[in-house]
């Protein structure tokens, strides 16, 4: 029996420029210290940030069509973190044998099959499952945001069962064993917080929150002092 972990990144939902797309160490300072600088800069350009990032109406009618496609049950265990990480953890506590992912990024490894010899880290995740034979396949459903594309992992989806997906290539449902929903606070901004809330109550069942620590974002009352700092950091 299939028994599918999935995994979903907010960042599925938001569009950004490429030019304001990056790779981040997932720690304090990309949760909250960078966006602050990020959007001093951007003031003093005369820009108002939160213009940069957009946030997709798909958000709100998302998890009418997973159901659609999915099946969910009173066992299927559903769980909030910041980083997309945990969703290797997640796969093998919940016996998962195939991942469905919807992400802008594919989380395989960057940088060929030489990148599944580091240690599990938010972007080789799910080459991680493959490599360690935790799961049998993975479809990725990448958001129509995305940067990437699938012949950037040639080598990886040579060796791997890894499918490139739309809503429309999945014949039959899917047993849901857990959902695992990340934040990716150093790609998403924190003032769309709310919103990724009102996402997470719209799946309809339970949830837990581990490791996804609330985010303060107060521009009005920034003081001159905490500007330096945020511009330094």
């Amino acid at each position: 029996m299939k028994r599918c972990l999935l995994s979903i990144d907010w960042d599925y939902f938001i569009y950004t420029k490429k030019d304001n797309w990056g790779s981040y160490i997932e720690n304090n300072k990309s949760l909250v210290d960078l966006w602050y600088k990020r959007y001093i800069q951007e003031k003093i350009s005369g820009k108002d940030i939160k213009e940069l990032y957009k946030l997709s109406p798909v958000w709100n009618i998302f998890w009418k069509k997973i159901k659609e496609r999915f099946i969910f049950s009173k066992r299927t265990k559903a769980l909030v973190t910041d980083s997309h990480v945990w969703s290797y953890n997640f796969a093998k506590e919940y016996n998962c044998n195939m991942v469905c992912l919807f992400d802008s990024h594919s989380d395989l490894g960057y940088g060929g099959l030489s990148s599944l010899n580091f240690e599990v880290n938010c972007s080789n995740w799910l080459g991680k499952l493959l490599k360690d034979k935790q799961i049998k396949e993975a479809y990725i459903f990448y958001s129509p945001y995305t940067m990437e594309k699938p012949d950037h992992f040639k080598q990886i989806n040579r060796i791997y069962n890894v499918k490139y997906c739309s809503f429309n290539d999945l014949n039959k449902k899917l047993f849901v064993s857990a959902i695992h929903i990340c934040r990716s606070g150093a790609w998403t901004p924190p003032w769309l917080d709310e919103k990724f809330t009102q996402f997470i109550n719209a799946m309809g069942i339970s949830y837990e929150i581990m490791d996804c620590p609330a985010r303060k974002w107060d521009t009005k009352n920034l003081s001159f002092s905490q500007q330096i700092n945020y511009l330094m950091a």
